[in-house]
């Protein structure tokens, strides 16, 4: 009901409702789209392509962290993904990130609460990386949670705490995760929270006041190179850019020839920021599977789930999987801006062998 709701909203329906067997609970996941969709309306309306007034210029991307120094170099960029624990401890997660630290790795990135899942606080586990484990973190922040004013706040936060990087993305409705009964805020989509980081690197708070010392924050956005709506994918992804995005991740990718294609439509379209590619390791056929059909945004390619299929035994598969994604780092190393690795299941190891630093 609420992906239907979507695809009505945005071939223009006005009203939306709901006949025999409709629920409270069906009515309830179906205003929570209405609000991302609406979100993603007014943002592509508004704000991204008008003059973003700052008090003073940003410091340049160089000065802000490491990432934004490599990014700004031109150098290769090593990220992994460390997903926030479902407790209070993160004992696992920290001693993760010392073995990528050991490595050469030289961020970890960590999603916002990924496929609407309750976790610990990204916020916290790259505050407790940075400090325990003595490397570069990078924070994935969603709109789905949180209003404007606390999204500001967040982001204030963040750099009086010494966080740099920002991923900024609109976020998985709360009908994806365990928790169907949540509401998603998004008083705005990514665009529009690229443009209020923006705001703030120049010294300028949302409503137009100077907040003093300008915030440092490196600004990067999400963007996926297989999206089923391609054209509305570069759009706004243009509107990212001009928003502020100084560079992106695109989603975890299989098929390199689509991902040449997109590079190529954003070489047309004159849109020169840092891309770093995702990559996912596969471990098994069932987990190619779940990939393919379940997780917004990915989409594997048949022949790779062939090879997943006809492997012996679950070593051989875990072998199939690093080995495809390998030979996509080898094949585009030099051609994009980094590759960001997940992790799957936590096992670190099998990240470090993608990157080839094990």
């Amino acid at each position: 009901m609420a992906n239907f709701s979507k695809k009505f909203l945005k071939a223009g329906v006005q009203f939306l409702g709901g006949c025999c067997g409709t629920t409270p609970n069906h009515i309830r996941v179906m205003k929570s789209a209405m609000r991302a969709v609406h979100a993603q309306k007014s943002q592509a309306k508004a704000g991204s392509r008008e003059p973003i007034l700052t008090e003073t210029p940003p410091a340049p991307l160089g000065e802000r962290s490491k990432i934004g120094r490599l990014v700004a170099a031109g150098e290769f960029v090593t990220l992994v993904e460390i997903v926030s624990p479902r407790g209070i401890s993160a004992a696992k997660e920290l001693e993760g990130a010392r073995l990528l630290a050991g490595h050469g790795v030289h961020a970890i990135n960590v999603p916002d609460s990924p496929r609407a899942s309750a976790r610990m606080s990204a916020q916290s586990l790259c505050i407790q990386i940075q400090q325990q484990a003595g490397i570069e973190t990078v924070l994935h922040y969603t709109c789905r949670d949180r209003n404007l004013l606390g999204m500001q706040s967040d982001m204030l936060g963040a750099q009086a705490i010494g966080l740099r990087n920002m991923l900024l993305i609109t976020g998985d409705p709360p009908k994806l995760g365990s928790y169907p009964n949540a509401t998603g805020v998004f008083d705005v989509d990514a665009i529009g929270l690229t443009n209020m980081v923006h705001r703030l690197n120049g010294g300028v708070d949302l409503g137009g006041r100077s907040i003093g010392q300008p915030a440092s924050l490196t600004i990067g956005v999400g963007v996926n190179p297989v999206h089923h709506d391609h054209d509305g994918e570069l759009r706004r992804f243009v509107w990212k850019v001009e928003a502020g995005a100084e560079w992106a991740i695109t989603q975890p990718v299989f098929d390199i020839q689509a991902l040449y294609r997109f590079l190529d439509d954003l070489e047309r379209l004159q849109v020169r920021i840092p891309i770093i590619v995702g990559a996912w390791p596969l471990v098994s056929y069932r987990n190619a599977l779940f990939m393919n059909n379940e997780v917004p945004g990915i989409v594997i390619p048949q022949s790779i789930m062939e090879r997943m299929e006809k492997a012996k035994d679950a070593s051989d598969s875990q072998k199939i999987g690093i080995e495809v994604a390998h030979t996509m780092v080898e094949e585009l190393r030099k051609q994009v801006a980094g590759f960001q690795v997940s992790a799957p299941f936590g096992k670190i190891e099998i990240a470090l062998k993608v990157l080839g630093l094990s």
